[in-house]
């Protein structure tokens, strides 16, 4: 069993910690003198904290690479207004599935309640072939018991178990509220987009291990994975069936229009879009698609759930920005 450890969240300056904790993102550096040195992030459920192990033995690394947790001993210390972890012992370890929990953030968010809601958003779009589509994802059991579970990302936003779902919620819902806003929107093609468009993270992301990426993921990549998934789903809907003698197609272009959504959903060709955004519908799901991922990961930089920490992050590269953390209202 892990050992009871400090939690992340608690963390204050020089302070000594000891335990098991998942690793993120680590890096082999080299200090001003040409001798290697780790950098990384360490993890547990409460949150994350930068770490820097400055006697480190480059021989170590592919070990913590592709362990996903390590065991660490060392010290916080300020620096330039953040705590970070310094490390002198940091060794791979493996951990149960259990154990896996109390190292990796969850949802705080019902799980069965927010699955739920997204099944009855996809039940409620109007024309039965775009119904009939979502089924094949909705009975496809092994692809939802994963979409419930994975993250939404590495490090960026929504990086936790559960991430990938509470932010296709939260786009469903939100992109439902606005619909009105916009009559000249369809809403089918919106809400369904929504739903598949990060679907593809369910095997670009491993979530076993710690967060990283799986070979799928370098190779091919959630959003090309997407775009397939959705050729081979709508021809699944569109095959005759006992239940259905005629099959479900979906009309003229519907199913190319829906994997041009797919593809340029990350709304710029630098961001990773394959296509830039040509329909209305892509538009918006590229819009609604960044401003939920950019809200939440100011929010996660922010932290403003814990005390302390001065009142600027360090730079968050996904944002281009420091944070300014207080809210001056709170």
């Amino acid at each position: 069993m892990i050992q009871e450890h400090q939690r992340i969240a608690t963390l204050a300056d020089r302070t000594f910690v000891e335990g098991v904790y998942s690793i993120v993102n680590p890096q082999l550096a080299q200090t001003r003198t040409n001798k290697p040195y780790l950098k990384c992030m360490i993890r547990d459920a409460s949150g994350e904290i930068s770490a820097r192990a400055w006697s480190f033995e480059e021989a170590q690394f592919d070990a913590i690479m592709n362990s996903g947790f390590v065991f660490v001993r060392g010290s916080t210390q300020a620096y330039q207004g953040q705590i970070q972890l310094i490390l002198e012992v940091v060794e791979p370890r493996e951990v149960t599935g259990e154990e896996m929990l109390a190292l990796l953030p969850s949802t705080r968010k019902d799980i069965a309640m927010m699955f739920g809601r997204v099944g009855d958003l996809l039940r409620s779009m109007a024309h039965p072939a775009m119904r009939a589509l979502a089924e094949q994802y909705l009975c496809d059991e092994r692809l939802m018991e994963d979409f419930r579970r994975a993250p939404a990302a590495m490090t960026v936003h929504h990086a936790w178990i559960g991430g990938l779902l509470e932010h296709t919620h939260q786009l469903m819902e939100l992109a439902d509220a606005m619909l009105p806003l916009y009559p000249g929107l369809n809403r089918d093609l919106v809400l369904f987009s929504l739903f598949a468009h990060d679907i593809g993270k369910t095997v670009e992301l491993d979530w076993e291990r710690g967060f990283s990426y799986t070979t799928e993921g370098q190779l091919v990549g959630h959003v090309v994975r997407g775009a397939i998934w959705l050729q081979i789903k709508a021809a699944s809907a569109a095959r005759a069936t006992t239940e259905r003698p005629a099959g479900e197609k979906l009309p003229g272009e519907t199913l190319r229009v829906l994997q041009h959504i797919m593809v340029s959903h990350h709304g710029q060709l630098e961001f990773g879009a394959a296509k830039l955004p040509a329909t209305p519908e892509a538009m918006f799901v590229a819009m609604l698609d960044n401003l939920d991922a950019k809200t939440q990961a100011t929010l996660t930089a922010a932290k403003r759930e814990f005390a302390g920490g001065g009142d600027w992050t360090d730079k968050v590269w996904a944002l281009d920005s420091k944070i300014y953390r207080p809210d001056p209202l709170g």
